[in-house]
């Protein structure tokens, strides 16, 4: 059995063990869903006695107890009549059962020991193939009855899962080095952003060293797209809804939209939620021949989205988005070659932070639509077979080996996205290239073709970094705080001995503020122990120590976070040193 296949399998059939464990000892709850997730199952529960983390220990000692009486899973088939009956004091499992039965499927029940459950499958075929150590029952959290906030909050129980108790000790260490690296706790020791009850949730404000590192990301980006033709452009916070309605997006994303009434105006507009339909208007503002295409708009700019409350999370799910956006307008034999130097762009972006090694670092997904629902997706087939032709090719040529993914294409068209493997081994899709010839044709957007006809763009969108919000928080968990020297808030940190080394340490400082290095110098009044302390708990990549002997002799010692002390160099040696690390990207060894 595939590997994959059989893990999830391990961990739906402990998801019906921790049902049937929590019914034996809380008769009067009622089990709702039970999924295999990654890294291990859940189950929502509606508890009539109120249970803690405390319980967790009695449950699982129970779910190990009644595992020696399971061993494989038998099924059925039930009618309606029978399930209902079956279930009668459970309002969840009915209204499963009447949504089966208006989909015209099948009810399946499956059973192991005493417990039956409403299940589509996928279990052990022996209970026996889940090794006792590889799996522990973790924490509780609150969960709403289908994810609805409107619905009753229910209690869920999480589980972690694996094929070997190896493999279980090794994700739990993994676990506590990511408690370690989350962007939350370094974001706040770091000082790189902050959140107000006053602003709002997931509305996050970025302090100067915070924003120091965001302009090094995009100031980066931009040296890259302008040796490729890109071009900036600015477009307003708000539209109005009908310009959505155009593009397609207010039929998938309506209830993701924050919507603004104009005080003044009587006018009713939406916060903008993506930017590309903006970009098609400034496409549109006056006649465009093949001569001028491909046209490469770029802009840095915000959009909002009205995420659940429940499903924020410090940086990595947010309202306001920060998005590196590029929007290629061309015509169709123009793909491939822009497709190409869009992944040009996300090589040497993604090499700068050490994280390009194909096959070991990322991979790409070759995303395309489902064909089993086709109602998913907005355009002409034979565009779509088209720009998933060409994305193909782009990948063979490039010898970047594509994986087909079914259902992963975005509405309007197919994408390459590159999913990245950072440091504690988790996957994270971020840069993407999306072909898209829906969009040009809803708004009419055309061109003069050499024929002298009119004829219709395509549209590529372009991310690298993706949002800015969550790419900082991939960098800083990734990292843990000791970013590249190009990256880093404080690239270089001053440290006077004390106060007699103050106005020497300034003069340096401001010398390297001067050459365009982010330096901080250290005047507080403790000893140059703490001082030093200080530096490596911020860490800071460089740090100079100036006292008696550097100020008598001009020269100084760079001292790095790895360790390492290079021999004493004059300021503007070392000022040098430095631009040149900057301006290679390099990473510190």
């Amino acid at each position: 059995m595939n590997s994959d296949l059989n893990l999830e399998a391990k961990r739906h059939s402990l998801a019906h063990l921790l049902a049937a464990a929590v019914l034996e000892l809380y008769p009067d709850t009622r089990n709702t869903l039970g999924p295999a997730v990654e890294n291990g199952f859940y189950y929502d529960f509606d508890f009539l006695t109120p249970i803690s983390d405390k319980d967790l220990n009695k449950i699982e000692n129970k779910m190990r107890e009644i595992s020696k009486s399971w061993n494989g899973f038998s099924h059925k088939e039930a009618i309606q009549e029978e399930a209902d009956i079956l279930f009668e004091d459970n309002p969840y499992k009915l209204e499963l059962i009447k949504e089966i039965v208006s989909r015209g499927e099948k009810i399946t029940l499956y059973t192991s020991g005493d417990f039956t459950d409403l299940c589509r499958g996928g279990h052990v075929e022996d209970f026996s193939e889940i090794a006792k150590d590889s799996w522990r029952l973790s924490h509780i959290a609150g969960a709403y009855w289908r994810g609805d906030e409107k619905n009753k909050m229910l209690t869920r129980i999480y589980g972690l899962a694996f094929n070997s108790g190896d493999d279980l000790v090794a994700y739990e260490k993994r676990m506590v080095e990511a408690k370690e690296r989350d962007h939350r706790k370094l974001g706040k020791e770091l000082d790189l952003f902050t959140f107000s009850d006053l602003v709002g949730s997931g509305l996050p404000l970025f302090t100067p060293r915070g924003q120091a590192m965001r302009e090094s990301i995009t100031d980066f980006l931009w040296s890259l797209s302008k040796k490729y033709g890109y071009q900036k452009v600015q477009i307003p916070h708000i539209a109005k809804l009908e310009l959505y309605e155009t593009s397609g997006h207010a039929e998938k994303f309506r209830d993701e939209f924050f919507y603004v009434d104009g005080a003044q105006s009587g006018q009713k507009f939406v916060m903008k939620p993506m930017n590309c339909p903006h970009h098609t208007q400034i496409f549109a503002a006056k006649p465009r021949s093949y001569k001028n295409l491909p046209l490469r708009f770029t802009e840095l700019t915000m959009q909002y989205r009205d995420e659940k409350p429940g499903e924020l999370l410090g940086l990595s799910r947010v309202r306001s988005i920060t998005i590196d956006d590029a929007h290629i307008f061309c015509k169709p034999e123009d793909i491939k070659i822009e497709v190409t130097n869009i992944v040009k762009i996300i090589e040497e972006f993604y090499q700068a932070l050490g994280m390009w090694n194909k096959g070991k670092t990322f991979w790409v997904s070759l995303s395309v639509r489902d064909p089993k629902t086709p109602e998913k997706y907005l355009g002409d087939s034979d565009n779509w077979d088209k720009a998933e032709r060409y994305l193909q090719e782009v990948s063979v040529e490039l010898g970047l080996d594509a994986k087909r993914m079914e259902g992963e294409a975005a509405f309007y068209g197919p994408k390459l996205d590159f999913m990245f493997t950072d440091a504690l081994g988790r996957e994270r899709q971020l840069a993407t290239a999306q072909v898209d010839f829906v969009q040009p044709q809803r708004f009419g957007l055309e061109y003069t073709a050499s024929s002298g006809e009119r004829a219709t763009p395509v549209m590529i969108h372009r991310a690298v970094a993706g949002s800015l919000e969550r790419f900082m928080a991939i960098l800083i968990e990734h990292f843990a705080g000791n970013f590249p020297l190009w990256l880093s808030p404080t690239q270089v940190k001053i440290v006077p001995v004390r106060d007699s080394h103050d106005a020497h340490a300034r003069e340096l400082f401001n010398m390297f503020v001067g050459s365009g290095i982010r330096a901080e110098i250290d005047e507080s009044d403790v000893n140059l122990g703490k001082k030093i302390r200080a530096a490596k708990v911020e860490k800071a990549p460089y740090w100079i120590v100036v006292g008696d002997k550097e100020m008598e002799s001009g020269k100084y010692i760079l001292e790095s976070s790895s360790g390492k002390k290079m021999e004493p160099l004059g300021g503007d040696a070392i000022s040098d040193l430095l631009l040149k690390q900057i301006s290679d990207k390099s990473l510190l060894e």
